[in-house]
C-alpha cells in the first residue's frame, strides 16, 4: 500500500489552470484500480492519495504523468507502508 502527497509548491497558484488535466488523471488512477482514496491535505496543502495493487516503479511513473507534477505545481512523495495489523474490514490490504 502507498501513501501519495502532493504538496504545493510555490507554482500553487497555477492549480486552476490545470485542474481540468489533474482531475482527469485522477480519474484514470481510478479506472485503472490504482487509487483507493484522493483528498486535500490541510490546510490547503495540496493533496494525498491512497493507492494499492501496484509496484512502486508503476506508481512513480504514474505520479509522473500527473499535470501538477509536470508543471511544478505540486512535489510528489511517495511513501510504502507494509500493514501489520488491519481493522478486519481492511484485511484486502494485506494481500
Amino acid at each position: 500500500m502507498y501513501v501519495v502527497t502532493l504538496t504545493f509548491s510555490e507554482h500553487k497558484a497555477r492549480a486552476g489552470e490545470l485542474m481540468e488535466g489533474h482531475k482527469a488523471w485522477i480519474q484514470r488512477g481510478f479506472d485503472k484500480g490504482l487509487f483507493l482514496m484522493v483528498g486535500s491535505l490541510q490546510p490547503n496543502r495540496g493533496g494525498a492519495i491512497l493507492a494499492h495493487g501496484t509496484d512502486k516503479g508503476t506508481l512513480e511513473a504514474f505520479v509522473a504523468e500527473d499535470p501538477f507534477v509536470i508543471e511544478n505545481v505540486v512535489s510528489a512523495d511517495i511513501l510504502e507502508i507494509t500493514p501489520a495489523r488491519l481493522d478486519e474490514r481492511l484485511d484486502f490490504l494485506a494481500a
